[in-house]
């Protein structure tokens, strides 16, 4: 039976607190704590070996921590609670030789869904993701980036409260990211509260409405995609010229020939001094400040970029 919150209870959703895990001498998590609402998605950043993969295996209890709580609604991670989620983990978790089809009506059954239920809703999620034309297909056969799209399907199967998706974009096409992303925002207008870890930040500004940042372990930083841009301590200016330009701002990105400008500045800076500044060196034809964008932020935040290709596992073993 679906766990449902009662109507304003302040502990709703799904609530992390102070979780604590340490793989010998590694500390993989240091006090982490993070909330999702019903009907909402929180994007769960980090780089490499910064604790992402560790925080969701310990949300699925599917690994003893050294301290910390997780509960649904205020009821703690039991057996019933977790059926009622849906997980979709970084690695391959399927079996490679079974066709589609076939593979996702045996999950369903094994989570108690009845035969005729479980074949009408591995129908819908084959049809659903783009998978109609493979559903006789074993999985070893289907791509990475098909191979993930059935890998949702597990996820979805159970109509789950909840989603706890690691990397779910990785392997995907421009349209079948168009495709996933419509999916998990149709979940999440039906009530299901989403994380979902991601290297590709610029999709995650677009669909998720918090951000939590984690690297060490530790949650670093974490509020609205826009409440965090509009926290950093620079701004993005953005120049053109009618012509090309000798002037060069300290950090200044040279494009279009010498007609653009892209630098950073204070965000107490007095905008209109840096448009008049501008003006002394050419005639100006565009101008544009603005927060940086997500990246921006990530990168000031943890101090090193995203690697957008990463597939390490963060459990420990990669510290």
């Amino acid at each position: 039976m679906p766990i449902q919150p009662e109507t304003g209870d302040p502990s709703s959703g799904l609530i992390v607190e102070g979780l604590t895990k340490r793989f010998g001498g590694v500390l993989a998590l240091d006090d982490v704590s993070l909330q999702v609402r019903p009907g909402e998605i929180v994007g769960f950043l980090g780089p490499n070996g910064a604790g992402k993969t560790t925080t969701m295996r310990a949300i699925m209890d599917l690994l003893t921590l050294d301290a910390g709580t997780v509960t649904w609604h205020g009821r703690p991670m039991d057996p019933t609670v977790r059926r009622s989620f849906g997980y979709m983990p970084a690695e391959r978790w399927m079996y490679p030789r079974m066709r589609v089809r076939d593979h996702l009506v045996y999950y369903a059954e094994l989570t108690g869904i009845p035969r005729p239920d479980a074949d009408r809703r591995a129908g819908y999620w084959i049809d659903r993701l783009g998978l109609t034309e493979r559903g006789g297909d074993p999985v070893q056969s289907l791509s990475s980036g098909n191979q993930q799209r059935v890998q949702l399907s597990l996820a979805l199967l159970g109509q789950p409260v909840a989603l706890i998706l690691d990397e779910p974009f990785s392997g995907l096409d421009p349209i079948a990211t168009e495709v996933l992303s419509g999916v998990l925002r149709d979940q999440v207008d039906q009530g299901v509260a989403l994380l979902l870890s991601s290297h590709q930040l610029d999709l995650v500004a677009e669909v998720c409405s918090a951000v939590a940042i984690v690297d060490h372990g530790r949650i670093v930083l974490r509020g609205t995609v826009d409440d965090l841009r509009r926290s950093s301590p620079v701004r993005a200016v953005d120049v053109c010229f009618a012509a090309p330009t000798s002037w060069r701002p300290a950090g200044a990105t040279v494009g279009s020939g010498g007609h653009r400008l892209v630098f950073d500045v204070s965000a107490t800076v007095d905008v209109r001094a840096v448009l008049d500044e501008a003006s002394r060196h050419g005639t100006v034809t565009e101008f544009s400040v603005a927060p940086p964008d997500l990246s921006e932020v990530f990168h000031r935040v943890v101090g090193r970029p995203v690697h957008h290709d990463a597939t390490i596992d963060d459990s420990g073993s990669k510290p």
